[in-house]
């Protein structure tokens, strides 16, 4: 009798732990239980209690992707716009997009947006604060946790894995560009990546806001709006950075350098 009621307790125990990869919701918002690593290392957040008889290490992760999808699983994403890569966890768990939004995954940016970006960014081995003091490695990215945990390689890193951390970073910003910019606005490779560049450095809500993407989105002419709106992206931590300075103008140079390769609207 007391083997059989063991055996039912554990049962019961193992039936409400909720296994990682399990949905889960944080209020109102839908998540996936993931390792607080992993959520991390996606560019999640984290919500702890949601993920009942789990251990402290693994929580609710939830996510926006792009600057009006929302990380769910691919089931309940009543649009049926879904995009695979943008979110942590199982492939399931898809970013869903409003109607009206394109879910055409975002182009892949060219290699002079990538020389512009190791140009200002620079090269870290290890994790080391940035001019504002914001813990960085490789080309700009920005640890996620302490001493930059998320990243599966192996501290100093080499060039060669420094550049596949950056790819796989701007996945995100390439992602937040294609839902903010209206399918409407045509741009070359060299255009989008300019944004890219821009995306990269000043972050998606700073981008979905901006009076740049509004005037894209208006129609307004994108070489004179460009030339406009990056220069005033000049400051970080409350004050002008000479560096910054040089990089809009840099960005401006190739967002204004001609190319026959559309990048924008992606291609589906």
């Amino acid at each position: 009798m007391f083997s059989i009621l063991l055996l039912v307790a554990i049962s019961f125990f193992c039936s409400s732990r909720a296994a990682v990869n399990d949905a889960c919701t944080a209020g109102s918002t839908p998540g996936v239980c993931l390792s607080t690593s992993t959520c991390s290392s996606g560019g999640g957040t984290q919500h702890a209690g949601f993920c009942p008889s789990d251990p402290s290490s693994v929580q609710c992760c939830t996510k926006t992707c792009g600057s009006s999808g929302t990380c769910r699983f691919s089931n309940t994403c009543g649009t049926g716009k879904t995009q695979t890569g943008l979110c942590p966890g199982p492939s399931s768990f898809v970013c869903c997009f409003p109607a009206g939004q394109s879910s055409c995954a975002p182009p892949t940016v060219n290699a002079a947006t990538i020389a512009l970006i190791k140009q200002f960014e620079g090269f870290v081995a290890s994790p080391a604060p940035d001019p504002i003091g914001l813990p960085t490695v490789g080309f700009g990215h920005l640890c996620q946790t302490t001493n930059c945990g998320e990243v599966s390689f192996a501290f100093p890193l080499t060039q060669a894995e420094a550049t596949t951390l950056l790819n796989s970073d701007l996945k995100t910003f390439t992602a937040c560009l294609t839902s903010d910019i209206s399918n409407s606005i045509v741009l070359n490779d060299n255009q989008f990546g300019a944004l890219s560049s821009w995306a990269f450095n000043e972050g998606c809500e700073n981008v979905g806001s901006s009076t740049l993407i509004s005037r894209l989105n208006a129609g307004q002419d994108p070489n004179t709006v460009a030339a406009q709106e990056l220069p005033k992206w000049n400051m970080a931590g409350g004050a002008v950075l000479p560096g910054l300075v040089t990089r809009r103008a840099a960005e401006v140079k190739l967002f204004q350098t001609a190319s026959s390769v559309i990048a924008h609207p992606p291609p589906c």
